[in-house]
């Protein structure tokens, strides 16, 4: 374990509650799967086979317990890699898509994160494909929560059928009512869709990696300090890079650009935050005052960290 992790608190910014459900927790919910069903569900080579992946986990996670279940086996990982604060992207917009009713599922969730040692706060994210009149209970619902948790409202989902344009309302009115903004942009598409997302408000940008191919958008995002939550091993498996040496976030570092280290979807990637960290080190040659750095930036640009 690296230094920069293994020595002190750390946190963590961009995790999917439902992207951090492993095989033994599904088999949990539903002892009639095998092992073997799981792995071939969870099997995926490029992006939309990852979405199709993440939608059929979503699809074991029915009721109040089940989320409670999952953010519980969460946090216990998370304390065990020392992580002191985190925020947890929640997909109310999948909840809604499935049809299940949300305060009942927060509420669970946010009994659990009390009970958690873990300083832990919520971001509801809108499914972008699905417009923006189906991301406004997500958007309603996050407001209704902003003194219970909720901390941010965010953009997941396929970046190229949802353009932040699109909810450019629903955010100006989001930050009105005392809501954080990100979003997910330049993962799949290009430097574009970052602008777009800075558009329209986001005070920090997922992943964003694409923000290399941009010199202009590069100066802007260091001048600003305008971070970028990277997920290193998330980019590769889901073909957002070609190849693990194709990744920009030793270019995007030395830029000056602000980045902060994440797992996006661990169970789902087979990664976990200290794994990134060395992934950084042995990968793309980070010195630990450099990790130290990158770690320090994960409670800079927290949304509700004291």
């Amino acid at each position: 374990m690296t230094p920069a992790v293994g020595a002190g608190a750390c946190a963590e910014l961009h995790l999917h509650l439902e992207g951090t459900v492993e095989p033994e927790t599904l088999l949990e919910l539903d002892p009639s799967r095998t092992r073997e069903e799981i792995a071939a569900a969870t099997l995926y080579t490029d992006f939309a086979g990852f979405l199709q992946s993440y939608i059929w986990v979503n699809r074991h996670l029915k009721t109040p317990a089940d989320y409670a279940l999952i953010a519980r086996h969460l946090f216990a990982r998370l304390a065990d890699q020392n992580v002191v604060y985190v925020e947890v992207t929640l997909s109310a917009g999948m909840i809604l898509w499935k049809q299940q009713e949300f305060a009942p599922i927060y509420e669970a969730l946010a009994r659990e994160a009390g009970r958690s040692k873990i300083a832990v706060r919520w971001i509801l994210d809108a499914v972008r494909q699905f417009g923006a009149d189906a991301a406004q209970p997500v958007f309603d619902f996050a407001a209704e929560r902003v003194k219970d948790g909720v901390v941010a409202i965010g953009l997941g989902g396929d970046e190229k059928r949802g353009p932040a344009g699109w909810f450019a309302d629903l955010y100006r009115e989001a930050r009105d009512k005392g809501l954080r903004l990100t979003c997910h942009a330049g993962e799949t598409t290009g430097p574009e869709s970052v602008w777009d997302a800075l558009a329209i408000g986001s005070e920090r940008i997922g992943h964003g990696i694409r923000s290399i191919d941009d010199p202009v958008l590069l100066a802007h995002l260091r001048e600003k300090g305008i971070p970028l939550e990277v997920c290193i091993t998330s980019n590769l498996r889901t073909g957002a890079v070609a190849s693990l040496d194709a990744h920009p976030v030793r270019r995007l570092f030395d830029a000056g650009v602000p980045i902060i280290l994440n797992t996006d979807d661990p169970a789902l990637f087979g990664c976990s935050l200290a794994g990134e960290y060395e992934l950084a080190a042995r990968q793309f040659a980070f010195s630990e005052a450099e990790l130290s750095q990158v770690a320090a930036n994960a409670f800079r640009y927290a949304f509700d960290w004291h």
